[in-house]
């Protein structure tokens, strides 16, 4: 593994600690099991977009989507 400093003039210390960063990085992602799903980020959770209130039925609820406009 190959890290080049593009631009300013890091520390021993701070490179050492970048790189310690980079190498436990590196040795997780090479303990999980090939095809584990990775975390889930908010933005793909189903929950945050069930918490908001369903259209009942009723007069004109044809009009009204579940999804905001």
């Amino acid at each position: 593994m190959t890290i080049k400093v593009v631009r300013g003039n890091p520390t021993p210390e701070e490179l050492a600690a970048a790189l310690a960063v980079v190498r436990a990085r590196a040795a997780a992602a090479a303990a999980e099991p090939p095809g584990a799903p990775g975390p889930r980020d908010a933005w793909s959770d189903p929950s945050r977009i069930a918490t908001r209130r369903v259209p009942h039925p009723g007069q004109a609820s044809w009009t009204r989507t579940y999804w905001p406009g």
